[in-house]
Parts: C-alpha cells; sequence; structure tokens
C-alpha cells in the first residue's frame, strides 16, 4: 500500500512539472504587458531578420530644455517660438512635451550648470540658443550623446558645431554683401563705415571680414570698434560718432544686441543710420536689418529637436540655414534720420516696425 502512494505521488509529481513546463512556454508567447509599459508600442514590431527598429512615437511625453545665452530681444523671440511650436506640436500629437526656458546670462560657467543639471535630469533634448550656448552643452552632452539642436548659430562650422552625431541646428548665416548693398543703396556717397561688433562672438568672425573685402574692393575705408563686453559697446558707439562715420554695421552680434537700446538714440540723433543682421536689432532701435524672421528660425528648430527626439539624428544634416531675405525698417528711427528707405522695396519684402523694450 505504501509502494503504491509513493508510485502515485511520483506520477503526479511528473505531471505537474510537465504542466509547468508547459505552461512556461505558452506564457513566454503571451507577455506584451512589459513591452509596451516599457516603450509605449505595441510589442509585435519585430522585423524580419530578428531586428526590431525603433518605431515612431515610443512615448507619449517628452522633456526638452531650451537655453539661451543671455536675455535679449532676438534670444527671447527665438525661445518663444520653440515654446510656442513644441506647444503645437504636443497639441496636435495627443502627446505631453514639457519646456522649460533657462538664461545663462551671458555667463560660461552659468550656462555649465544649466547644462549639467539637465543631463542628470535626462532631458530628451536640448535646445540652445547662440553660439557660447550650443558649444557648453554640446560639452555637456558628450558622455551620454543628449540630442543638441542649436538656433541661430551664423557659421556652424567657425563654432565647431559640425560633424558631431548628436548635434543639429539653424543657422542664420547673413548675406552680408546685400546688406552692405543696401547701404550704398540708399547713399551712395558713404565714404566711411563703421564696423561694430563685439571681439567674444563667434557669430561676427564671418561676417566682419566679408564686410571688409566689400568695402576695400570698393575703395572705402573703415573703422572698426570691437567691444570685448556688454559694458564697452556704449563707449565703442560713441567713438564711431567721434569719427564721424557715414554709417555703422553690425552682423548678429548677441553682445551688441543686448545693448541696443543703449546706442540706438545717440547714433540715429547722430545722422548714422544702423544696419545689422536680424529684425529685432530693429525693434530696439536700429534703422534696418536683412536677415532671417527669428520667429521663424524658432519654429524650424523646434521641429527638429521634435523629429530628433522621435526618429533620432541618424540621417541629419550638420544645420539647417533658414531663409532669409526679409528687410526690416524701424520707421521712427528712420523718421529721426529723415531718410527715405522706399528705395529698399526693389531689393526685396520691407517690413516696418516701431521701437519697443521687449
Amino acid at each position: 500500500m505504501k509502494k503504491m502512494t509513493m508510485k502515485k505521488l511520483l506520477a503526479l509529481g511528473c505531471a505537474f512539472v510537465l504542466a509547468c513546463s508547459m505552461l512556461g512556454c505558452s506564457g513566454k508567447a503571451e507577455e506584451p504587458a512589459a513591452s509596451e509599459e516599457s516603450t509605449g508600442a505595441p510589442a509585435d514590431t519585430e522585423a524580419e531578420g530578428g531586428e526590431t527598429p525603433a518605431p515612431e512615437g515610443t512615448k507619449d511625453t517628452y522633456n526638452i530644455a531650451i537655453v539661451k545665452q543671455m536675455d535679449h530681444a532676438s534670444l527671447d523671440e527665438i525661445a518663444s517660438a520653440v515654446a510656442a511650436e513644441l506647444d503645437a506640436i504636443a497639441a496636435d500629437k495627443g502627446i505631453t512635451i514639457t519646456h522649460e526656458i533657462y538664461s545663462g546670462q551671458g555667463d560660461q560657467s552659468t550656462l555649465k550648470q544649466i547644462g549639467d543639471q539637465l543631463i542628470v535630469e535626462k532631458a530628451d533634448a536640448i535646445i540652445p540658443i547662440a553660439t557660447l550656448a550650443a558649444q557648453v552643452m554640446v560639452s555637456c552632452a558628450e558622455d551620454t550623446r543628449t540630442p543638441i539642436i542649436f538656433a541661430a548659430i551664423s557659421d556652424p562650422a567657425e563654432a565647431g558645431l559640425t560633424d558631431i552625431d548628436y548635434v543639429t541646428g539653424t543657422s542664420d548665416a547673413l548675406n552680408t554683401s546685400f546688406i552692405l548693398d543696401m547701404m550704398f543703396a540708399q547713399n551712395p556717397d558713404i565714404q566711411k563705415v563703421g564696423l561694430l561688433y563685439s571681439q567674444s562672438e563667434a557669430n561676427s568672425t564671418a561676417p566682419i571680414a566679408e564686410a571688409k573685402a566689400y568695402l576695400e574692393a570698393k575703395g572705402i575705408s573703415y573703422s572698426e570698434q570691437p567691444a570685448a563686453a556688454s559694458d564697452e559697446v556704449i563707449a565703442c558707439a560713441s567713438a564711431l560718432i567721434a569719427e564721424d562715420v557715414d554709417a555703422v554695421f553690425t552682423p548678429t552680434d548677441n553682445v551688441i544686441m543686448a545693448s541696443e537700446l543703449a546706442i540706438y538714440e545717440d547714433l540715429a540723433k547722430a545722422g548714422i543710420p544702423h544696419y545689422t543682421g536680424a529684425d529685432s536689432f530693429v525693434r530696439n532701435g536700429a534703422f534696418t536689418a536683412c536677415g532671417v524672421n527669428y520667429t521663424d528660425l524658432g519654429t524650424q528648430t523646434a521641429d527638429l529637436a521634435f523629429d530628433a527626439v522621435v526618429n533620432g539624428m541618424a540621417g541629419m544634416d550638420d544645420f539647417y540655414l533658414t531663409e532669409g531675405g526679409i528687410i526690416t525698417v524701424n520707421t521712427e528711427t528712420a523718421k529721426i534720420l529723415n531718410i527715405d528707405y522706399s528705395v529698399f522695396a526693389d531689393m526685396g519684402e520691407i517690413v516696418e516696425v516701431i521701437t519697443t523694450e521687449d
């Protein structure tokens, strides 16, 4: 009796083990829950050959940081446009995109602190605005390869932002010759041009070199006033006024832009038109500009950032040139200068603005 019981128990045990092994095999094919929860995509996306490509829209929440180099009208306009486009994308796709705007206050160590913190917080992408901000964010992301999508870099190659697989962005490269053509179309009798820019701005290196070559070819003299920092800009502008230059040229220089409100009236009252590389200068009092629309540039940058976090950086160009060609004129400053700017009508679309302090 005891032997029969043992045999029965042994048989039951074998049956139990066999049943469990069968359940184990069938359970492997029926466990999509963990895969769906971790990726937000169906588990049956395996491609032929055993490879599983990264599906589009693998998450429904993204965190994209926006980092301005400093606070001024141009960078503020871009940051606002980026944020607005990210909100529009989120609403259109039915997802959540959290974003916050940071400012480095023009200080490299502050930018480094911001970048390091964003890496620790595992931001899905970082959008730095202006050259120094981009350079610092690229350095901070070197180990993690966090996507960096820069905005408003006039010369990405000169700034060392090309040929990096986790970096792309938008460029606001100037057509320097066209702006100087505008200058001479308005006043063919110009004898001396002031070049007002910052030595610390990589954005200004190529356009200033181009301006010098253009003026030298025409036999026009020029005076350079490079400001090392914002607190020198007023003194540099005053020096050009004292030299009685006929016009002043500034490219998309963030240091000069931050001080435009402090210099535009003195230049205008002295009868010196300020030709610049961005419409935000003009909104802060400069006479005119021909360049990109920074709201459009911010929108384009946000679209690139979303594409990068959803589909990856593979196949993206080093950078994308934002179309420009819009001539912006400050009508209040033109009145002080007593300039008829209708001569620009044959050169492109004219947008009239007045001076604002934002």
